[in-house]
């Protein structure tokens, strides 16, 4: 196990939840003013060190960045993450005409220079930047549903779609690399929605590339998949070489544990919803449950099971890490 990684491991009341966008609440500001500059994004993740006992440092995790560098229509709201409003094709006869942009283009540009500008601020402890993963961005560039569907109907189109959407993924990772960047959390949520063949032939492959074109020693792997179907398709997803898998709420983790590699790291998965609509002693009860279910495995440690939304209740966010810490000291 890299040492980035056992650092974090041997260190479980430092717990990583996908914890980014409530820090809004901390410095008084919309999500949308969050996203608007590296300097802000940086002033977010040092409110959530400052506040909370975490392993690492996490940029802000939107999805929706990369579909934005090749031109799809974004939604913003003050009190959410942006959304797609529309890709850029209508028919996946198109991907070939495809142009994979700069890294540097829109928001992602901001995203890279906030991981330098927190590398600067925050050393003892990683620093870790999210990236879509290919077959989720591909559905943003096109059509969910549609996608799905052409998976039969037209699969080389669809893999020309997911090479285009792969090799942006890989330089951007790249770019957060020399930008300073201690790993990468890859979120495929998309690919959680897929049959296991499925998502072995549209999904697993181009993730897996991406991890070979990013991996080292220094640099920390990380997958995310918060979809229901992905208890079906652990043996696959094993197959990814992450030193972290990290899963979402949709599944029974104490069933996923015994089936990934015993030298990552499997975290996961408070509900993040409960985060917002639950109580203090909701969260504290919860995390109780899943520490009785999977404490028992050396590589489990306890997160989020996926992005805390932002009008989460700090109240509750502040129990989450109070009972980590009793449990685990």
């Amino acid at each position: 196990m890299k040492d980035k990684a056992k650092q974090i491991l041997y260190n479980k009341s430092k717990t990583i939840p996908i914890l980014s966008f409530p820090s809004v609440q901390l410095l008084g500001i919309s999500v949308r003013e969050l996203l608007e500059s590296a300097e802000t994004q940086v002033e977010g993740m040092k409110a959530i060190k400052e506040r909370c006992n975490i392993g690492a440092s996490l940029n802000m995790m939107d999805l929706s960045v990369e579909a934005e560098a090749f031109g799809a229509e974004i939604v913003f709201y003050d009190r959410d993450v942006p959304t797609v409003r529309k890709g850029i094709i209508d028919d996946i006869a198109d991907a070939g005409s495809i142009t994979v942009p700069s890294v540097y283009s829109g928001r992602a540009e901001i995203c890279i220079n906030g991981i330098k500008l927190a590398k600067e601020e925050i050393k003892d402890i990683p620093v870790l930047c999210g990236v879509i993963g290919p077959y989720s961005l591909a559905g943003r560039l096109f059509d969910m549903t549609e996608l799905m569907m052409e998976c039969y109907d037209s699969p080389e189109e669809v893999k020309i779609l997911l090479s285009k959407a792969t090799e942006f993924i890989i330089e951007y990772i790249k770019a957060f690399k020399k930008a300073g960047a201690d790993g990468v959390i890859l979120a495929e949520p998309a690919a959680g929605l897929l049959s296991p063949g499925l998502n072995a032939e549209f999904s697993v492959p181009f993730v897996k590339e991406i991890f070979d074109s990013v991996n080292d020693e220094d640099f920390i792997v990380c997958y995310h998949n918060c979809g229901n179907a992905v208890k079906d398709m652990t043996k696959e997803i094993g197959t990814l070489e992450a030193d972290i898998y990290h899963f979402g709420n949709a599944v029974e983790l104490k069933n996923i544990i015994p089936t990934m590699p015993e030298d990552s790291i499997v975290m996961g998965n408070i509900d993040p919803v409960l985060f917002k609509n639950g109580t203090p002693e909701d969260i504290r009860n919860s995390v109780r449950k899943l520490f009785d279910e999977c404490s028992a495995y050396e590589n489990f440690m306890i997160s989020s099971g996926c992005d805390i939304p932002a009008e989460a209740k700090w109240e509750n966010i502040d129990a989450y890490f109070e009972k980590v810490t009793e449990l685990c000291v």
